[in-house]
């Protein structure tokens, strides 16, 4: 199956046609004749090199800008919404003012860039105050027709982009934003999962309910940032003063020392007896068991037993869950970036809004009781999994069972799935990007 990207009205502009804009719009900018506001709302510009340009105001709604360069481009009081920034370079780039609502910033290096003022909420088709304020008044008619246009983009990509109850999230899960400064910022539900935020200006800004698992916030400034509700589970928070932020209701991860002793042991003897071969120690068999925000980053519980276990918001980033029998359970939300689940059972799991970017869920090698190579392999099986809106861009799922899965809005961008099973798989409106090909065999 192809990409299900989003229409755009009109195919690539070709590089005369994009110099023509840049040129009248810098002309604007300056209040020389023959200037003209650029308007490249629903513009295919997947690519372009758009570095150093003066983009100030430019009315961009929709626009597909993924792999653009934009190294410092000024886009100040730029119209934004529901823009496509997928891996991105924005380094250093001026979006101070910028309307970014139910934007795609995943993976995009913002490193540097000044977001000062910036609204990064979640998308409604209507202006907000701080970008009214930024562009000043404009005729009633063109007011109405960016409503009306930005409630299409709505409905193009609220199937396929992260949201909630506060309408379609902005994404800005991976993304580099090392030095970024997001004073006055509205990040309200936006999604951070990953994002690097290290150093990170974030006064007064407004995190409540974004999502942060996983997140580095280290040496971030927090004078007055809220993160009310916010999820912080696994987010890394070193060198930061939390007493000058507003944290009532944020979610955190439980330890590994607050989950009882007897899970404790359990954990333990059970990578003792992955480390020895089934010498010492003994498999886990954790079934049902409540581990729900548990920050479990990098744990090996490969071949362990966990049916039905509550790992719902959980930190597994690079966790090692080989050939394990997880069928029945619960990773809503559960941040699995990186983790090896080759072989592993995941029948009639549930991993809505999970994300499981670079996962490993191909065949898992077997191995006699001596650790060596028997020739044959054990493929992941998701068979009846909910997958919905879940992130597998660039999950490797060969061979992977996904027979009557439900992947519906579910983000596959570069993933692998060659020979994987997919009879009866929901697949409807799944990503912005689908997998190059899915085959049912």
């Amino acid at each position: 199956m192809q990409s299900a990207a989003l229409p755009y009205a009109t195919p690539p502009l070709r590089a005369d046609q994009l110099a023509e804009v840049l040129d009248r719009h810098v002309r604007w900018v300056k209040g020389l004749p023959g200037g003209a506001r650029a308007n490249l709302a629903l513009a295919d510009l997947e690519g372009a090199d758009l570095a150093h340009r003066d983009l100030r105001a430019a009315r961009l709604i929709g626009a597909r800008l993924s792999k653009c360069r934009l190294h410092a481009t000024n886009l100040a009081g730029a119209d934004l919404f529901g823009v496509d920034l997928y891996e991105a370079d924005v380094s250093r780039a001026n979006l101070s003012q910028s309307d970014l609502r139910a934007a795609r910033l995943r993976a995009a290096d913002i490193s540097g860039a000044n977001l000062e003022g910036a609204d990064l909420s979640a998308g409604r088709p209507v202006d907000s105050a701080v970008n009214r304020r930024a562009r000043g008044p404009e005729a009633p008619d063109s007011a109405a027709a960016r409503v009306r246009l930005r409630a299409e983009v709505l409905q193009r990509t609220a199937v396929a982009a992260p949201r909630g109850e506060f309408g379609v999230c902005t994404d800005l899960s991976g993304a580099n934003l090392r030095r970024a400064v997001l004073t006055g910022a509205d990040l309200n539900a936006s999604i951070l999962q990953n994002a690097d935020l290290s150093g990170a200006v974030l006064t007064n800004a407004n995190l409540c309910d974004a999502r942060l698992s996983g997140a580095n916030l280290t040496g971030a400034t927090l004078n007055g940032t809220l993160f009310r509700n916010a999820d912080l589970v696994g987010t890394r928070l070193a060198e930061c003063d939390l007493s000058v932020a507003e944290l009532s209701g944020a979610l955190f991860a439980r330890p590994m020392d607050t989950l009882g002793l007897e899970i404790q042991r359990v954990i333990f003897d059970h990578e003792r007896w992955i480390d020895s071969v089934g010498q010492r120690g003994q498999r886990a068999e954790l079934d049902g068991a409540d581990l729900s925000r548990s920050d479990l980053r990098g744990v090996n519980l490969s071949a362990a037993s966990l049916r039905g276990v509550n790992l719902a918001g959980a930190a597994l980033t690079g966790a090692r869950l080989l050939m394990a029998d997880l069928s029945g359970a619960d990773l809503d939300g559960a941040n699995l970036v990186g983790a090896d689940l080759s072989g592993a059972n995941l029948s009639f799991a549930r991993l809505a809004g999970a994300d499981l970017t670079a996962v490993r869920l191909g065949p898992a090698e077997i191995k006699d009781p001596s650790g060596r190579p028997t020739g044959r392999s054990w493929a992941a099986n998701l068979m009846g999994a909910d997958l919905t809106r879940a992130f597998l861009c660039g999950a490797y799922l060969v061979q992977a069972n996904l027979t009557d899965a439900n992947l519906d809005a579910a983000e596959l961008h570069g993933a692998d799935l060659a020979g994987a099973k997919v009879q009866r798989a929901q697949l409807t409106g799944s990503g912005r990007r689908r997998a190059p090909m899915l085959t049912s065999e």
